[in-house]
């Protein structure tokens, strides 16, 4: 674009926005847009610009180089939403490489009409491949078993769990299936017990498949974790407790 087409583009735009054009300004538009040709789409981009309005009613429109090129582009790029080469036979790189960038001018610019139709994939798996795969245990095929077989919807989504811990009821606090565990401490925020970020042991026990602790056991249990973290606790204070070393002179 010269800046005798910039000012054509610019007298474009000034029937929307009644911009006074200057050949200064004509200057500034042709070196910003220099590989922007001013055809069709170029003042097509400048209506599509206008065509939509500001985010903030009270604003003025006011078009720049940078929206004629990026609505121009997506213009042109409309047209080339459906197009597929379709290569000749035994043909070179260098005869693809021209076949199809001719093809995509022609139809980016508007020159060949754009396809319409979408290619879509045709046909289907052969008889003799859906035989294998049922023979290897693929059930992809077949119906699911629903009222009409006897069986009850409900029952089917009540057999649907979530995996993990949270797919149980958990037998310490009572928490419901995918909710988390709670503490036994109610708080003013949380009046039903803080939640918890691990779930409590019984709870992944029985998610696990693992048999439960008797009040015996769990008491052990706790005995013990509270035992190791005394010994924790005295461990640490004789380190903090150690005398400062006292230095001897020796006699002379």
């Amino acid at each position: 674009m010269n800046a005798a087409e910039a000012a054509e583009l610019l007298m474009h735009a000034a029937a929307f926005d009644n911009r006074n054009g200057s050949a200064a300004a004509a200057k500034a538009w042709a070196a910003a847009l220099h590989d922007v040709p001013c055809d069709d789409d170029a003042k097509a981009a400048v209506a599509a610009y206008y065509t939509t309005p500001p985010q903030n009613p009270n604003e003025r429109l006011w078009i720049l180089p940078h929206h004629v090129r990026t609505l121009r582009a997506k213009i042109r790029n409309a047209r080339l939403e459906n197009f597929q080469y379709e290569p000749l036979p035994d043909e070179t790189v260098s005869e693809y490489l021209a076949r199809y960038r001719g093809q995509v001018q022609a139809i980016a610019s508007g020159r060949i009409a754009a396809p319409t139709g979408r290619p879509a994939l045709e046909g289907g798996p052969s008889r003799e491949f859906m035989a294998e795969l049922e023979a290897r245990g693929w059930e992809g095929n077949r119906a699911v078993p629903g009222e009409d077989d006897g069986e009850p919807a409900a029952e089917l989504i009540d057999t649907v769990r979530r995996s993990g811990p949270l797919g149980i009821e958990c037998p310490m606090c009572g928490a419901e299936i995918g909710f988390s565990c709670k503490s036994d401490r109610a708080t003013k925020k949380y009046p039903l017990g803080k939640p918890l970020t691990k779930p409590h042991t019984a709870r992944i026990r029985a998610a696990a498949g693992e048999p439960q602790q008797t009040p015996q056991e769990r008491a052990a249990e706790e005995a013990r974790i509270r035992e190791a973290s005394a010994r924790a606790l005295a461990r640490m204070q004789a380190e903090q407790d150690i005398p400062d070393v006292e230095i001897v002179e020796e006699a002379s």
